[in-house]
């Protein structure tokens, strides 16, 4: 496993997101726990100055998505969107008029979900507790679910009086269908961690105690793979979503002949034969 005790802090800019890289595996940490870790514009201007950093540093294999207090992220600051609704102010940071805010929102929704979708390593979001609304909507653009046996899982816009955003909407409909899709989006249903799992939703459900600690070894499991070759894993994958088959053998192709072109290829090769662990440097 990779060295874990070598704990090396990012600035994110922000207290409300926290980001470290611990070993070969990059953490972001969602830290607004008297929200329940509830979204703010601090927030978003964290990860659009975060997750570029990661992607670059050769020493991220992988990245862990979680929150801080024992919820993952609540979604939108309800309580926030009601003061302003109420006093007729906008929110700090928010564009005042209809086009700059659905500006503004394509903005944010590209500094995350997308980037998080497009990170060339794989993504796991860890959820200790509540994702709901947009923060759902940000663990599914992740590759990998883990979820608490506490964990709860809502698209709860119905609730509020709004559609759906950080794309939501199309991360859910790829999982579980367009019906089962529009079902959970309609009705709002609270899904419990072994409920969403069984959808689809949640790949791994780990005990609530040692929650934190399980999560981040189930993640450094995945950063201690070939990187070459997670990343191009991850390329094929994606392309899946929207290729058709030719495209996609295409693609498979010349990935498949670039990653058994690495050092690591040959370094799992000769482990595989001597029965032993193979330790991969990224080339």
């Amino acid at each position: 496993m990779a060295n874990t005790s070598e704990i090396r802090n990012i600035d994110t800019g922000t207290d409300d997101l926290l980001a470290r890289i611990e070993g070969n595996l990059g953490v972001i940490t969602f830290n607004r726990p008297a929200s329940r870790n509830a979204l703010s514009t601090a927030m978003y201007a964290g990860f659009d100055k975060v997750l570029p950093e990661l992607a670059a540093d050769a020493d991220v294999r992988a990245l862990l998505i979680t929150g801080e207090g024992g919820a993952f992220c609540a979604g939108g600051d309800v309580k926030a969107m009601n003061a302003s609704h109420t006093s007729g102010e906008a929110r700090t940071g928010q564009a005042t008029d209809l086009e700059g805010r659905v500006a503004q929102l394509r903005s944010f929704q590209r500094s995350v979900s997308l980037a998080i979708h497009e990170f060339r390593r794989p993504v796991i979001a860890a959820l200790p507790g509540a994702a709901a609304g947009a923060g759902f909507s940000i663990a599914l653009a992740a590759d990998i679910r883990l979820a608490s046996e506490n964990a709860l899982l809502v698209t709860a816009f119905a609730n509020v009086g709004a559609s759906g955003d950080f794309g939501g909407s199309w991360f859910l409909t790829q999982l579980v269908g367009p019906a089962k899709a529009k079902e959970l989006y309609f009705t709002s249903p609270r899904l419990t961690a072994a409920e969403a799992q069984d959808l689809g939703l949640v790949n791994q459900v780990l005990p609530a105690e040692g929650f934190a600690e399980a999560a981040l070894a189930w993640c450094h499991n995945i950063a201690d793979q070939a990187p070459i070759a997670m990343e191009y894993m991850k390329q094929n994958l994606n392309r899946a979503l929207t290729a058709d088959l030719s495209s996609a053998l295409e693609a498979e192709a010349a990935a498949m002949v670039r990653a058994m072109s690495t050092a690591d290829h040959r370094e799992a090769a000769a482990a595989f034969v001597e029965k032993r662990t193979p330790v991969y440097t990224g080339e």
